[in-house]
């Protein structure tokens, strides 16, 4: 067997196999001799159909046949020898095939692209300031007491903060549209459109208005975008929240505490864990970005095409548990295709960062990444050593796993620039 190695691009490369006359006869003889064995040929005995007739009759399928075989393992032998690992399933192309001569082929693939000069240490992030304020606490307490709050029936008309309950019909071109009843939503929110609020705000129980609502140009069902819906709606109910007093009782509602003060303590160190996790998560995207900037390599399209499916998947789940469904767009998909092969190429040079500092994940790494899990999940360390035991899982856990070290190598030697974080608006 003669192997030709060509590499067309920095992640295909194409192998140009012959294999030699002597073997195909070989394979051709063995294969004619296993289908005298079977063949019914008419007027022949079993088995004692001559080669010429079996030639004659099924040449062209046993040719194939062989073909295809020793396709499989010149291929298979060609990569090992190669040490070549194809990340696609090879193309294969015969560009001859006879019974007495050589096999020719062609096999085109997928690589991982050769990754030289690899620039990782001394990268510049930026990583966001962070402090935590009285009125920070002040605000993050008074969500629990919102939270920790009663409904009350309110006798005056809505207001923004009041828990309204609504019946309404909704018709298009004089088409029925849409209609509920006992439709709860908290007014000044936004779950219903400003159109709808605007009408409920101000209004009492028992109140009947009618609504224009005009459907955005960009609406998710093309068959209502500008056109102007009619909608017919009943204030139902109307309940304002009644906060709990913010004393020492309540901080013994909301958790172990023994007094507000522990409450308000234990608020502090929650959102400055928060906030910390927030900018060392910015630093890494920095990081990675930086990364990705400074080493140009080529993604292979069939990692970035897992890679997409991937994030589509976590889109449409993240969708499902909104109540929503997914609107792919061109726009959308063009922004897949970006961020995927930016997540391909980081995970390739992060792969070959481990692999020059000898990065390896050993048990004591897994039991400890086990132990984050669970408290982060709240599930039992060993509930959770069972689960990891599945080998998709466990290579799954130890992928996060090498991942964090090679973040963790990439920070300690990177600059880091601590800047004030971005207001919004």
């Amino acid at each position: 067997m003669e192997v030709q190695v060509a590499q067309l691009t920095p992640v295909l490369m194409e192998f140009s196999v012959t294999v030699e006359t002597d073997r195909v006869k070989k394979e051709m003889d063995k294969a004619f001799l296993d289908l005298a064995k079977r063949a019914r040929v008419k007027g022949f005995r079993p088995g004692k159909a001559p080669r010429e007739v079996l030639t004659h009759l099924y040449g062209g399928a046993v040719l194939n046949d062989v073909a295809s075989k020793l396709v499989d393992e010149t291929l298979n032998q060609a990569l090992s020898e190669k040490n070549v690992q194809p990340l696609s399933q090879p193309r294969v192309e015969v560009e001859s095939a006879a019974p007495n001569a050589a096999l020719k082929y062609k096999a085109r693939f997928e690589v991982k692209p050769e990754i030289a000069n690899l620039k990782w240490e001394g990268l510049e992030a930026e990583k966001p300031k962070h402090s935590v304020s009285d009125d920070d606490v002040k605000q993050a307490v008074e969500g629990l007491r919102k939270a920790h709050a009663t409904l009350q029936p309110a006798e005056r008309a809505a207001k923004d903060g009041d828990h309204v309950t609504i019946d309404f019909s909704a018709t298009v071109d004089g088409k029925q549209l849409d209609s509920g009843k006992g439709v709860t939503a908290d007014l000044g929110e936004g779950k219903l459109v400003k159109e709808l609020e605007d009408a409920i705000r101000g209004a009492k129980v028992g109140d009947q208005k009618d609504v224009d609502v005009t459907f955005p140009a960009e609406h998710a069902n093309p068959a209502l975008r500008g056109k102007v819906a009619k909608f017919s709606i009943e204030l139902k109910e109307v309940k304002e929240r009644k906060l709990p007093a913010l004393d020492d009782e309540f901080a013994k509602d909301v958790g172990e505490y023994a007094n507000l003060a522990a409450l308000n303590e234990d608020t502090k160190k929650k959102l400055e864990k928060q906030l910390n996790d927030q900018a060392e998560q910015t630093l890494v995207t920095n990081l990675v970005a930086a990364l990705v900037n400074a080493n140009p390599v080529e993604a292979p399209p069939s990692l970035v095409q897992q890679q997409m499916q991937l994030t589509l998947q976590e889109l449409r789940q993240q969708a499902r548990r909104g109540g929503q469904n997914l609107q792919m767009s061109s726009e959308l998909e063009r922004q897949l295709q970006v961020d995927s092969e930016v997540k391909v190429r980081a995970g390739l040079l992060m792969a070959e960062i481990a692999k020059l500092n000898n990065v390896t994940v050993g048990d004591e790494d897994i039991e400890k990444g086990l132990a984050e899990l669970a408290e982060e999940t709240g599930k039992n360390v060993a509930r959770l050593r069972a689960e990891y035991r599945d080998p998709q899982r466990r290579q799954m856990l130890i992928g996060m796993i090498l991942e964090d070290k090679v973040l963790d190598l990439l920070i300690a030697k990177a600059t880091v620039k601590e800047v004030e974080p971005k207001k919004e608006g």
